[in-house]
């Protein structure tokens, strides 16, 4: 069993990331796949140019992994570069599905990469085989690229704008051809997507940690229901649909994003700090100290430990280093697969009332286990706080939730969950304070997740759980 199932968590969606102008387009590709690795390790690739003629390297696995020696980047060769990092919601795990996808059509080679869902993939592909076409992988990234190839548009950027007017769902793009690239946000802005500049080169990434590592400076956004193009010519702007109204996703502040990233125009770790510091606010416990469940729940700890006024301790300490082949013994011993990632700090929890923060609850079997680690270190009182709203729904916007009967909080009342956990006291924050979390300047937030409303609409329910 790979570690990505070990803990009952979201999982993440994809990185995507784009370079042009640089004599190392390649090499700084992969630094950003470095620092977009946690949004996405089930493989990796990079798909380079030299303005005439494309070379690329895929594999399965983490970064290190699939660049794991010099020889592989002497064949990227180029200062036009595009890189991937998977997890896959749609399509099987395989390698076939691996990105960035490459394919050869009418007007030369072109290279994508994609993070995100189509929600009418289904109906477009089912309509596209019966004219004709042959798929070679279970993507719904590949719908776009046969939408693209049959569109008779003479400029890439109109063929590409067409393919865009057809689907819908929520993504971020960035597609390459031998002389440019492109970067396209869906018109709900649901997925962060940026873009950097450094020595008068061009970058575009899922999240600006990238930029950070690459020494680049972060210029804006892709603005929803935009198509960027930069070329030898420079950056030109398309906009091939109207962002009237906006749902970006509230799980990337939540969860996905890193907390030293600006996505949507704010600071992750001050959103989580504030989900902290509300929750507390609203949800308080009389306790002795508070924890975080490491590493994803340690800002929203410290927001809460501020607020409440308890001291923040170290009471959990999380093994970064379990492998993707580790193997879960189920059978044997119920509970390995989490006291192996996790160990309590007995010295710290001993004899104290603890408040444990964590981000979310998905299926509760993680937390009830991590009650009883805690509980078995002596701790007097175990309060659970969770700086989100209960997950009542699946997502079909490119994160990967179990489907509704497996999340716990759609058939148990919070405090039948709070008997399952065994714990002291559990709360959730409200809808209300999270969405005061986030500045009520900036347009509008995706709650399908805790609400069951979906602002786009969904014409099959897609994800990994239906394919597999």
């Amino acid at each position: 069993m790979s570690n990505d199932k070990i803990i009952d968590k979201p999982e993440c969606n994809c990185g995507t990331v784009a370079a042009y102008g640089h004599p190392e387009a390649a090499y700084l590709t992969y630094l950003a796949l470095y620092a977009l690795q946690h949004r996405g390790q089930e493989s990796a690739g990079i798909v380079s140019s030299d303005g005439e003629k494309m070379f690329q390297h895929i594999g399965r696995g983490v970064v290190a992994d699939v660049f794991s020696d010099q020889q592989k980047f002497n064949r990227l060769k180029g200062h036009i570069a595009i890189g991937h990092n998977r997890y896959s919601t749609t399509g099987r795990t395989s390698f076939l599905n691996a990105q960035p996808l490459v394919v050869n059509m009418r007007g030369g080679s072109l290279a994508i990469s994609h993070n995100g869902n189509f929600t009418n993939s289904g109906t477009i592909r089912k309509e596209l085989v019966k004219q004709g076409t042959i798929f070679q992988t279970t993507t719904d990234t590949e719908v776009m690229v046969h939408l693209i190839a049959r569109s008779q548009k003479k400029e890439m950027h109109s063929r590409i704008i067409e393919a865009l007017q057809q689907i819908r769902g929520a993504y971020s793009m960035t597609l390459m051809m031998k002389d440019r690239i492109y970067a396209m946000r869906d018109p709900d802005g649901v997925r962060p997507l940026c873009i950097g500049k450094r020595d008068g080169a061009y970058f575009v990434v899922s999240e600006t940690c990238a930029l950070d590592l690459i020494r680049a400076a972060y210029v804006r956004d892709v603005r929803p229901g935009e198509l960027i193009e930069i070329s030898s010519k420079g950056l030109k702007k398309y906009r091939f649909a109207d962002a009237t109204t906006v749902h970006k996703c509230i799980f990337e502040f939540i969860y996905f994003s890193r907390p030293d990233s600006r996505i949507f125009n704010e600071n992750v770790d001050k959103v989580r700090r504030k989900l902290g510091k509300n929750l507390a606010l609203e949800s308080p416990a009389d306790a002795d100290i508070v924890i975080s469940v490491p590493d994803s729940s340690n800002t929203a700890a410290v927001g809460f430990s501020r607020r409440s006024d308890l001291k923040f301790e170290l009471g959990l300490i999380r093994n970064h280093y379990i492998g993707r082949s580790f193997i879960n013994p189920q059978q044997r011993m119920r509970d390995f697969a989490v006291r192996v990632k996790f160990n309590a700090v007995r010295g710290i929890l001993n004899g104290r009332r603890v408040v444990v923060v964590e981000d979310s609850i998905v299926r509760g079997t993680t937390m009830k286990q991590l009650v009883k680690l805690i509980r078995q270190a002596g701790a007097k009182e175990v309060h659970v706080r969770v700086s989100s709203p209960p997950i009542i729904s699946p997502c079909y916007y490119g994160m990967d939730f179990p489907s509704k009967g497996e999340l716990i909080a759609s058939k148990k009342t919070v405090k039948e969950i709070c008997e399952f956990l065994d714990c002291d006291s559990l709360a959730y924050l409200s809808i209300e304070k999270l969405l005061e979390s986030v500045s009520p300047d900036n347009g509008g937030y995706c709650t399908a997740c805790f609400t069951g409303d979906y602002p786009i609409a969904i014409e099959e329910k897609i994800g990994k759980y239906q394919h597999e």
